[in-house]
């Protein structure tokens, strides 16, 4: 009889899919047929796409605590981002469709000044580069250099009064530019929130670029959030609209499993998700496991928190 071991550094499946996902995936194959089997590889998909262009930045830090930083190759082709397919290297293969200009974004809700800023403005200001740990709550990890501005100072812009307090995100929701909004994989659109104090904190950044260049379809271009002590879902990509609200708003995770998914989401290693324990992480390129850091190894935003059980509230 064969027995088949599996090595030490084998991936669980709770590593890999969340459990919601996987049942509620609604994959539409017929009528494709062998359509589907042609479909080009991560390789042929990175020839065809066009060259990044390059960011003009002013000011770079290291907040990752010296750590190697994960090669481009890995982070432009192992995302989460359900628009553009459940499985981690279908955006990159699906995500060209996605047309990043023109593009705005609506800032109202709770604030004096309520308005609209373009893309490309924003890129042509003051942006800084901060390498980031980015941490998932499937376990891996990556360090990411990425290149945007403080969202504390993008939000000042719009004086919020002071009925505001949280800060709600919303990502673009188009069928024909994003496939997978056609399947309930999720509820679409995919919107996200954090409360104000957490979305003007320094670390908190409105990111329009990696390794210097403008981000790839793939990871959220051409903006999104960065988060860096909270769990990568609570990065939001391809944000659209800014509101700012009196009430903790909805977001998509919440929505769809609350028991596993809170409003927080910071990095805990003592609270295990119901189905698999937090406590260790993989940096993808890595073989073996590492020791979660308590707010992803971010320390200084501990103070936002003075008070609150973060057991209770995960």
């Amino acid at each position: 009889m064969l027995i088949r071991i599996l090595p030490p550094h084998a991936l669980r499946e709770s590593d890999v899919t969340p459990e919601a996902l996987y049942l509620s995936r609604r994959r539409v194959l017929s009528g494709l047929g062998a359509a589907a089997l042609a479909l080009p590889g991560l390789a042929a998909a990175k020839a065809a796409a066009p060259a990044l262009a390059a960011l003009n930045v002013a000011a770079r830090r290291d907040q990752a605590g010296g750590e190697k930083v994960t090669d481009f190759e890995t982070v432009s082709t192992y995302n989460n981002y359900y628009e553009f397919g459940s499985d981690k290297d279908d955006p990159a293969r699906n995500a060209g469709s996605l047309k990043t200009r023109p593009w705005t974004v609506v800032v109202d809700g709770e604030c004096e000044a309520p308005g609209r800023a373009d893309i490309d403005a924003l890129i042509a200001g003051r942006l800084e580069e901060r390498i980031y740990r980015h941490r998932c709550v499937e376990a891996w990890s990556i360090v990411v250099p990425w290149v945007g501005l403080p969202l504390g100072d993008f939000l000042k812009r719009y004086k919020p009064t002071s009925k505001a307090r949280y800060v709600a995100f919303e990502t673009l929701y188009d069928p024909k530019q994003m496939p997978d909004t056609r399947y309930g994989v999720l509820d679409w659109p995919y919107v996200e929130g954090l409360r104000l104090d957490e979305a003007m904190h320094p670390l908190t950044m409105l990111t329009v670029g990696m390794y210097g260049r403008v981000l790839p379809n793939q990871n959220g271009a051409p903006l999104r959030l960065t988060v860096p002590w909270k769990y990568g879902f609570k990065s939001i990509k391809s944000i659209v609209r800014i509101r700012f609200v009196e009430k903790q708003p909805p977001t998509t995770w919440n929505r769809m499993a609350a028991n596993e998914y809170g409003f927080y989401s910071n990095v805990n290693p003592h609270v295990d998700h119901p189905r698999w324990s937090q406590a260790k992480e993989r940096r993808l390129g890595e073989l073996f496991k590492r020791d979660t850091l308590m707010f992803n190894g971010y320390p200084e935003v501990a103070s936002l928190y003075a008070g609150m059980d973060l057991k209770q509230n995960y």
